[in-house]
């Protein structure tokens, strides 16, 4: 059972980071198909990158730290495990407290994982706007 639940919670870490891989990618096209569209706004374009590129190597250095917390926090876990096994029920039912804990730090890492990513996803979306309206606007007084 707790095997199973180790098992469950790297395939979760593994799919946050693959979804922020997947962002960054998206990101990645519509950055591209901004610059084809207007190239007035190249200056603009890198520095936005460069402030982009910060944010996403902030976002995904917070996750590698989280995925090494749960992972150091899982080998504690399963150690202590296979420690009480070789004991008593009774020392097995001491452990309980331990996997609630365990339980309880899981759900906070993930929910932190997701704010970050809609956090991120909103900067980006109004960075964009943003960009689109400066260029609407250059275009305009052009």
């Amino acid at each position: 059972m707790m095997m199973m639940m180790l098992l469950l919670l790297l395939m979760m870490m593994m799919m946050t980071m693959l979804l922020l891989l997947l962002l960054l990618l998206l990101l990645l096209m519509m950055m591209m198909m901004v610059m084809m569209m207007m190239m007035v706004v190249i200056m603009v374009m890198i520095m936005v990158m460069m402030i982009i590129v910060v944010v996403v190597v902030v976002v995904v250095v917070v996750v590698v730290v989280v995925v090494v917390v749960v992972v150091v926090v899982v080998v504690a876990v399963v150690v202590a495990v296979v420690n009480t096994t070789a004991a008593t029920v009774a020392a097995a039912e001491a452990a309980a407290p331990v996997v609630v804990v365990v339980v309880v730090v899981v759900v906070v890492v993930v929910v932190v994982v997701v704010v970050v990513v809609v956090v991120v996803v909103v900067v980006v979306v109004v960075v964009v706007v943003a960009i689109t309206a400066a260029a609407i606007a250059a275009a305009a007084i052009e």
